[in-house]
């Protein structure tokens, strides 16, 4: 399996979260998890001023352009240049795209490939310390390095529900 890069796909305006819903359920139907890792529609905070009244409002900070973590081949091209929405991969030629470089990824805030180590594995019982879940305990079904989220498997009612929760918000029950 080649490396997975980070890619560049140009949409038609207004449409990045539509594509990045459509990518997303196209993994799921496909199973292409192991090969498209994430869909990212970058976003900032900016203040607003309206009639002298502030809000913070969140902007996207590449308006047409939707960023995917994935390792490049024939399918997961076909697969992502003919999502609606799309208009094709940024580079020279959209048949063979062109991924960020680490100075690219850099100044737009994307944390390269970076090894995360755990000090949990699938079947370990895992507490949840802090969020909506703090104090729950549930058993490790998937873990995710590319998002850094562990699906652990809790009691809910008398059955067990799913639930993703951040690696920094889980430690390993004793």
């Amino acid at each position: 399996m080649s490396e997975a890069n980070w890619y560049v796909v140009h949409t038609y305006s207004g449409y990045e979260n539509k594509v990045k819903a459509n990518i997303e359920k196209t993994i799921e139907n496909r199973k292409l998890e192991d090969q498209i890792l994430e869909v990212s529609v970058p976003m900032q905070d900016v203040i607003e001023v309206k009639n002298g009244v502030k809000k913070r409002v969140q902007k996207k900070m590449f308006p047409g352009y939707v960023l995917l973590h994935m390792v490049m081949n024939d399918d997961v091209w076909y697969v992502v240049r003919n999502t609606r929405g799309v208009t094709g991969f940024v580079g020279p030629d959209s048949k063979q795209p062109v991924p960020l470089s680490e100075a690219e990824m850099r100044s737009m805030g994307i944390k390269g490939n970076q090894d995360v180590v755990v000090d949990f594995e699938i079947g370990d019982t895992v507490t949840v310390i802090s969020g909506v879940w703090e104090n729950t305990t549930g058993v490790i079904k998937h873990i995710n390095t590319h998002k850094q989220i562990v699906t652990i498997s809790v009691d809910m009612f008398g059955r067990e529900t799913p639930v993703e929760i951040s690696f920094n918000e889980v430690k390993v029950s004793k």
